[in-house]
């Protein structure tokens, strides 16, 4: 064997056991070398979080574009040279991470082990474990035991009772230093079932509970009984408590984090946009974890970025800012003077600069002062006051040392807090003076008349710059515009994109070169509360499948709101319009419409505070932006319903074609008829056609049917729109048909939740073949007298008929599990 051939066999055999999933004693692992799980879902080695020069072991989802750790071996000990370090076993039989310098950086630390030929395996789950070689079934120690700032599926979040060790997430340092933050999750240590976000380790600062668990969901976290992707167990045993859960579907790639902005968060890997979608998050409110602007940095819930620093102070580190580390806070910009030790007698005092609309940070001091003068005098012959707030109700209050978890703006609960400066930070009102001078006075005059003009200029110019007076933002983020703004931004309403049920939309851009969309509306009669409540509502709700609201307008009869520009336009123009065939949606982009859509509405309808009902699904309001990724327009412009669905909307909604019977019969309308709406909309993006419409290849005039008898008759592709060629995947087609027969079904309780929509179309769960609904039938019963059966909406008598048939009939299952 020559020479060259024998260094190529080397070279190969050690890159192959290094694509290998473990540790020997005879095998470390060092540089660039890792390993991948036998299925190939996680990956271990060296990362690089972005902080210079640092690296960390650690493993990482290995399947999907962005490198997301899930685990880190020496968080708080970075490694600056991963060339001459080692991941390796050593001679005790522990896994070791070490170099020359330092023989143990970070070790599993397991005491006792028999023999010291064991073996460090990552598995598929992404749980390295430590095994006895001669006992494989035997763990030692697993990474998944010791979560860093994920829980993955399968680990446990709990409490030793014997040890009282606790198993619990701790957020980064910022978002490129894995080292230990300050925010940490984990289950009440007075053994109570309940799990706590604290700061900075401290039980007096725990900020959000989950409540109790009742057995079936913990009692503050309701959303837990709409899941559908999620399987939960509390386990308490006279050892331990413990929360753990595992995922539904094999195929989804799903964590949950303790985020460094103080937030616990449920986020899944969506594919298709190659981006972490946020599922759920606690606190609700950005500005509802402690102290996340830090010492004297203020938080607003309605603008970005989320955190500033109080007047007369700056950033004390703005790198760490950027990166979301803000434990530093904000320092003074001017020292303060506190002149009543100071040896300067003519150093002028301090002052305080009133700050509205406040919410008071924690840790005052009540005095027992008579007014407010004497307050603010009390606070400052104290050098170590650093505030005052005082209300003839509550009195006099004072704040000594660093002022935490400041929040502005805020509408209920806040008061005025008066924050010392020093007196150079705060202008003095001009002292007025007499002039006796005629020159003076007359060269004073004319500087003030020059002082006007250029103010009226500059007001004139940012006019025509567009949004210079704006409002100030309002709950849920969303900005107050004013109809000249949005009249010149949208160019006097001169592009028109669309319109529907609720008005027209325009196309315009904002004067920072942003497109949005903004939409008058018609026909609205609410008052100006009721009228911003129901905006500020829809403002709070976002979902990747969801339109952005950025902002309304409100001003006497006039009211738009401005959503995010959508560059492909709605759904109908891709599916019914003449284009090329290069143009026309092919298979696989349609179905993740299809699915991309369904998770939007289960967000509404499932995950939403209130159950939102759209009440107008159809392809005019399922939007696309650049990457053909579906967002449902229109939202909660219907009226808002309440989880128990007590109430019932009793103005006739949607459109015509779309309309689930019920809206005809006078029942109460629950989230089915968006289920309903949605059925008949899936129709259409399978065949390309409106369903109504007749063609001489069909001989019928309602495609539904024809979609009803071909799939009974296992023809599910000769449905798929004529311009694709029967190129589609034909398990899915078959899905999507079944679905959408299941989703127009007559009685409401058959049809299925989007949730399961959502499930069968992932391939989670398997769906038997679906009745053909009653009023199907009775159009496929008489094919000589064809009756569009979106003409049945518009006959109140005939649809109540079949809808009283219906409700007669026994539902049946809809889905299967495959489990």
């Amino acid at each position: 064997m020559t020479p060259l051939l024998l260094l190529f066999l080397l070279l190969s055999s050690a890159n192959l056991s290094y694509a290998l999933d473990s540790i020997s004693a005879s095998q470390p692992l060092s540089g660039e070398q890792k390993l991948t799980s036998e299925g190939g879902n996680f990956a271990l080695g060296f990362f690089k979080p972005g902080k210079p020069n640092y690296y960390y072991i650690g493993i990482w989802y290995n399947k999907i574009s962005k490198q997301t750790p899930v685990w880190v071996a020496s968080r708080d000990t970075p490694i600056t040279d991963p060339a001459t370090t080692q991941l390796k076993i050593s001679a005790d039989g522990n896994l070791v991470l070490s170099n020359h310098s330092t023989p143990t950086i970070w070790s599993t630390r397991v005491a006792n082990i028999s023999s010291a030929k064991t073996l460090a395996v990552l598995l598929d789950s992404g749980n390295l474990v430590l095994r006895d070689a001669s006992r494989p079934n035997v763990t030692l120690w697993q990474s998944i035991d010791h979560p860093t700032h994920t829980w993955l599926p399968g680990g446990k979040l709990g409490l030793n009772k014997v040890t009282g060790v606790s198993q619990h997430l701790t957020s980064w340092k910022s978002s490129e230093d894995p080292s230990s933050g300050i925010y940490h999750l984990e289950l009440d240590a007075n053994g109570t079932s309940q799990y706590y976000i604290i700061w900075n380790n401290s039980y007096n600062y725990n900020y959000w509970t989950s409540g109790t668990w009742n057995g079936h969901i913990f009692s503050l976290v309701p959303e837990m009984t709409a899941n559908y992707i999620y399987d939960f167990q509390y386990v308490s045993t006279p050892t331990e408590n413990y929360f753990t859960y595992s995922v539904k579907s094999s195929i989804m790639i799903s964590r949950f984090i303790m985020d460094v902005s103080g937030h616990i968060q449920q986020q899944t890997w969506l594919p298709e946009s190659q981006e972490w979608i946020l599922f759920w998050s606690q606190p609700k409110d950005q500005c509802g974890a402690y102290s996340l602007c830090g010492p004297y940095g203020i938080c607003n819930q309605n603008v970005q970025p989320y955190c500033k620093c109080v007047k007369g102070f700056s950033e004390t580190s703005p790198t760490n800012w950027d990166l979301l580390d803000r434990t530093g806070g904000c320092t003074r910009d001017t020292q303060l003077q506190c002149s009543r030790n100071s040896s300067d007698g003519g150093a002028e005092k301090d002052k305080f600069y009133p700050m509205l609309d406040t919410g008071l940070p924690d840790n005052s001091k009540n005095l027992r002062v008579g007014s407010s003068s004497d307050c603010e005098q009390a606070c400052l012959n104290n050098c170590s006051c650093t505030a005052y707030s005082y209300d003839t109700t509550t009195g006099c209050y004072v704040w000594y040392g660093e002022l935490r978890n400041l929040q502005e703006q805020v509408s209920s609960g806040g008061g005025t807090l008066f924050l010392r400066l020093a007196a150079s930070e705060i202008q003095s009102p001009p002292k007025s003076k007499k002039k006796e001078n005629v020159v003076v006075a007359a060269i004073g005059g004319a500087a003030g008349c020059l002082i006007f003009l250029a103010i009226v200029w500059v007001l004139i110019w940012r006019r025509r710059r567009g949004m210079a007076g704006k409002s100030k933002a309002v709950e849920g983020g969303l900005l107050a515009f004013r109809y000249s703004d949005l009249q010149r931004a949208t160019k006097n309403f001169s592009e028109k994109l669309g319109g529907g049920a609720f008005g027209s939309v325009f196309k315009g851009t904002l004067p920072n070169s942003t497109a949005i969309a903004v939409k008058k509306l018609e026909g609205l009669r609410q008052g100006e509360k009721q009228f911003r409540t129901e905006v500020s509502t829809i403002g709070t709700v976002q979902h990747v499948n969801l339109v952005r609201l950025h902002g309304f307008c409100s001003e006497g009869s006039q009211k738009l709101l401005v959503y995010e520009y959508m560059p492909k336009g709605s759904l109908d123009t891709h599916l019914f319009h003449d284009m090329s065939a290069a143009a026309v949606p092919d298979w696989k982009t349609r179905y993740q419409i299809a699915l991309g859509t369904a998770r939007g509405l289960t967000y509404l309808h499932e995950q939403c505070r209130d159950c939102i009902i759209h009440c107008d699904i159809k392809p005019e309001n399922i939007l696309l932006d650049s990457s053909f990724v579906p967002k449902v327009a229109d939202f909660g412009l219907a009226k808002l319903m309440g989880r128990d669905f007590s109430r019932v909307l009793t103005t006739m909604r949607g459109t015509r074609g779309y309309l689930a019977p019920e809206w005809i019969s006078g029942v109460a309308i629950t989230a089915k008829a968006d289920v309903y709406s949605y059925g008949m909309m899936l129709f259409e993006i399978i065949s390309g056609k409106r369903n109504s419409d007749q063609g001489e290849e069909l001989k019928i005039g309602f495609f539904p049917t024809l979609a009803a008898t071909k799939l009974m008759e296992g023809d599910a592709v000769s449905l798929l729109d004529k311009r694709l060629n029967g190129d589609g995947d034909a398990e899915e087609v078959t899905r999507a048909c079944k679905v959408a027969c299941w989703c127009i079904q007559d009685n409401e309780d058959a049809r299925p939740s989007m949730g399961q929509v959502v499930q069968i179309l992932e391939g989670v769960v398997e769906v038997n073949m679906p009745p053909m609904p009653r009023a199907l039938q009775v159009l496929a019963d008489t094919p000589g007298n064809i009756v569009f059966y979106s003409e049945l909406t518009s006959n109140s008598s005939q649809a109540q008929s079949a809808t009283s048939a219906s409700s007669q009939t026994k539902s049946t299952s809809s889905v299967s599990s495959k489990d």
